[in-house]
């Protein structure tokens, strides 16, 4: 059977709430490589990124 995954904040691989590392945990990704993503998606986005970073920050449960 498989695993159940769930998405949470990470507490030892954090840098600021650990929404990144913890999106870098559930899809199996390097969370360096979610963290440039994020910082791409607000420059790109004209700071739409870091409203979903507050509220990923918010919602998502810790580890």
């Amino acid at each position: 059977m498989s695993e159940l995954k769930t998405l949470t904040r990470s507490k030892s691989n954090r840098m600021i709430a650990g929404v990144c590392a913890g999106l870098g945990d559930y899809l199996n990704i390097d969370p360096t490589v979610v963290r440039l993503l994020f910082v791409l998606g607000f420059f790109t986005f004209n700071g739409a990124m870091l409203f979903a970073y507050l509220i990923m920050a918010l919602v998502t449960p810790e580890q």
